[in-house]
């Protein structure tokens, strides 16, 4: 085989279903050694072999066979055009927002992850953009805040911690109409579950840190665009921010997406169960869970997603409550993530949204009673043994 066409005559195996997908990647093994498990590529520069002869590979800051593997695997699971792996979810959404400019009006979520709110307040707002958050799940919202100069329109769904649904079809019809770019976060439900490209979205991202990876090992983060309108400006972003996730962390999402849809089905089954089990306990006032028949975007879910994840969020009792349950837990681990096989339980007050200004935290519900827990893929009797016992 002639190094120049190495990696890439390659078959994106459009006819395969997704738990084939994830197993077999983009290349899958290597075409040259015939290894099942795809190469990592520890190089920072490769060899030409003569002038003006190249493998296609010059810097591996520019380009790496194995983060190519991964993203080439990540644009055919969201039935995308083209993927970028960056160091970490926020290096992902710093690329994503380096695409607006002074006077931009762009539309987000009101109820989101805190870091995303932090490098739009804190970086984007201080070089002239206009930031302005909004409860798209009732889609009236997002038409009455539209403006001309509305450039971007960066949906949660569902959203982080509040669990709100939000129609990506109808979001999508109001930003076109617009001309802005909108981008849906799916991290929560990733390809498995749900396809922002396919209802209408531009561009998708992930934090490859929690379900893509799913082993809580791995920091890093995925962008896929639906055609090669912002290719140049992703390309020129790896380039030039030197932002690239290298080829021992691209290859560990690699392995993790292997298994991604028969974790995903555990969390979801997991958390249905659990998430009934705290609906029911004493202690627990008020329960966020959009597999719930009554949760006010169920029907949305159903129309546009094929599972409800492993996220809930819950309201305590009280403060005290909330202590206990986070000092008291044995299995389940007191940490700051998602995704991973174990389950986590969250304070969004003082760890995922500190950077939120807490009247707007208070307006939200993330409140010092607040918990968010992501539902593992362990036993769901021992989860609910071990919540139960640290609730008291």
């Amino acid at each position: 085989m002639r190094a120049e066409c190495y990696y890439d005559d390659y078959d994106k195996k459009e006819n395969l279903h997704f738990d084939s997908k994830v197993v077999h990647g983009a290349l899958g093994c290597d075409p040259m050694t015939g290894s099942l498990s795809f190469p990592i590529f520890q190089t920072a520069t490769y060899k030409h072999r003569a002038f003006d002869v190249s493998t296609g590979y010059l810097y591996s800051r520019l380009q790496n066979p194995t983060r190519q593997e991964l993203e080439r695997t990540m644009a055919i699971l969201e039935e995308g055009f083209e993927a970028f792996a960056f160091t970490s979810g926020q290096a992902a959404h710093m690329a994503l927002f380096g695409m607006l400019k002074d006077g931009d009006h762009i539309i987000l979520s009101d109820d989101l992850y805190g870091g995303t709110f932090r490098i739009a307040e804190d970086i984007f707002r201080e070089l002239g953009c206009d930031f302005e958050y909004v409860d798209m799940s009732d889609i009236e919202n997002l038409e009455a805040a539209m403006k001309d100069n509305t450039k971007m329109v960066f949906l949660e769904t569902p959203t982080n911690p509040m669990m709100r649904v939000s129609d990506i079809r109808k979001v999508s019809e109001v930003a076109h109409r617009y001309n802005a770019v909108f981008v849906v976060d799916n991290t929560f439900l990733t390809p498995y579950f749900q396809k922002p490209l396919t209802l209408g979205a531009d561009i998708v991202t992930h934090s490859g840190t929690k379900y893509i990876c799913g082993h809580n090992d791995v920091i890093a983060g995925i962008v896929v665009i639906k055609d090669d309108t912002y290719s140049d400006h992703f390309h020129m972003q790896l380039k030039s921010r030197g932002n690239g996730l290298g080829p021992m962390d691209s290859w560990l999402l690699i392995r993790g997406l292997k298994t991604l849809s028969l974790r995903m089905e555990k969390h979801n089954e997991n958390a249905k169960i659990v998430a009934k089990w705290l609906r029911n306990h004493p202690k627990v006032k008020k329960v966020y869970y959009a597999g719930f028949e009554d949760h006010k975007g169920y029907q949305i879910s159903l129309s546009q997603t094929t599972g409800f994840g492993g996220m809930i969020s819950f309201e305590l009792d009280s403060l005290d409550t909330a202590k206990k349950l986070l000092s008291d837990v044995k299995m389940i681990l007191f940490a700051e993530s998602l995704g991973g096989t174990e389950t986590l339980v969250t304070y969004p007050l003082t760890q995922t949204h500190e950077s939120i200004p807490a009247d707007i935290r208070e307006k939200l519900g993330i409140n010092e009673r607040f918990i968010r827990i992501s539902i593992g893929i362990e036993d769901p009797r021992d989860i609910i043994a071990d919540l139960e016992q640290a609730l008291g």
